[in-house]
């Protein structure tokens, strides 16, 4: 009896391995430092059109996001602060820093309120809107194969990707190093 339940726990011990080692897999970016971003056209939340690559020789900060989502109105606060520090910054390789908020929603009006209380104030916010149940189906999440949020993408002058996921003490660091001194 006591040999069965060793058996049965191993198994399932296993099967929960796997089952962690694949969700990591699956939930990972799929893009890498020293990648191209992917260019995109979208329609911004002031009804303008932009595109990804009308943003080279700036750093971007390309930021996946949700009203709906916890860590990422948490982590909204120190993006704002990056984006008061850096915007108009002077870099020795760069002409500023933009924020690129895409919303991963299916309620326009939620994602509206969210960077008002959140006080997002750059200019690029994006609505990548899905009808269905699966929220990472939309245009720029899907070409992005975005599968958990919050993701972010920190891209060069040069429009690569220099950093996947960091965190905002990261991305300080690295602006800060290419500060004009």
């Amino acid at each position: 009896m006591k040999r069965t339940f060793n058996i049965v726990l191993n198994i399932l011990l296993f099967g929960l391995i796997i089952f962690y080692i694949g969700r990591y897999f699956y939930m990972k970016p799929k893009f890498i430092n020293g990648e191209t971003a992917k260019d995109f056209s979208a329609e911004l939340l002031n009804g303008e059109e932009m595109q990804l690559s009308g943003l080279k020789g700036k750093y971007v900060l390309l930021d996946f996001w949700a009203s709906w989502c916890g860590p990422c109105r948490v982590q909204n606060p120190e993006l704002v602060k990056l984006y008061h520090k850096y915007h108009q910054a002077t870099f020795n390789n760069a002409e500023g820093f933009e924020i690129v908020s895409v919303g991963v929603e299916r309620n326009e009006t939620a994602w509206q309120k969210a960077i008002e209380r959140d006080g997002l104030i750059w200019k690029y916010h994006i609505l990548d809107q899905t009808e269905s149940l699966k929220f990472f189906d939309a245009p720029i999440s899907s070409l992005y194969k975005v599968r958990s949020l919050p993701t972010a993408y920190l891209i060069n002058p040069e429009g690569m990707i220099v950093g996947v996921n960091l965190e905002a003490v990261q991305i300080d660091r690295i602006l800060d190093g290419q500060l004009t001194k």
